[in-house]
């Protein structure tokens, strides 16, 4: 079994925000494989089925981005699940939108959600997919990041996380060292 989840903060004033592009990555990806609908299981919506021959949940936590963790770490117990075998998808301030950027660990970046999620695995040694949101320049973090894409930047977005669904697919299939090869590349 891997572990696939999708930050982001639920209910439908979040909906499409910045800061929730996590949850659209998990969604677009159940939705590309055909995916039952979600069940509420480990405070999140969760549904559960195989991509490139793996066993794999997706997981959106329901407990807002800082308490991402409870989900994560849940799932993770119940499944018995290494660290090494869960993905977390993320939004990212410091890329541009419209690029990916796959790491085998690293820093929580001031991102409370994968602090939360280190919290709950006891490392910051598990795989991350950010999705870029472009830098928020004079805005405030907050503001910002719960704020709705602009026109331009969805239309970058939008096809990045068919990008994004396709370095899931192979991090499944080959694992992250081949995908991040495949798919760190600069965004145009």
């Amino acid at each position: 079994m891997k572990l696939i989840i999708g930050l982001g903060n639920p209910g439908l004033e979040y909906e499409k925000t910045r800061h929730n592009a996590g949850f659209l990555l998990a969604q677009r990806l159940a939705s590309r494989h055909g995916f039952s609908a979600e069940k509420l299981k480990f405070h999140a919506g969760m549904t559960e089925g195989a991509i490139a021959g793996q066993r794999v949940a997706i997981l959106r936590p329901m407990t807002y981005m800082n308490k991402s963790g409870l989900a994560v770490g849940e799932a993770a117990a119940f499944y018995k699940v290494p660290p090494a075998d869960i993905l977390v998808l993320v939004d990212d301030l410091a890329l541009p939108c419209g690029q990916i950027r796959l790491r085998a660990e690293g820093s929580a970046g001031g991102h409370n959600g994968l602090t939360d999620v280190a919290r709950a695995l006891g490392t910051m040694k598990y795989p991350r997919l950010r999705i870029g949101i472009d830098p928020k320049g004079i805005i405030p973090q907050a503001d910002y990041v719960l704020g709705r894409w602009t026109p331009d930047q969805w239309a970058k977005t939008d096809p990045a996380l068919d990008v994004g669904c396709k370095a899931v697919e192979c991090w499944l299939k080959d694992g992250i060292d081949k995908a991040m090869t495949q798919f760190n590349v600069k965004g145009e």
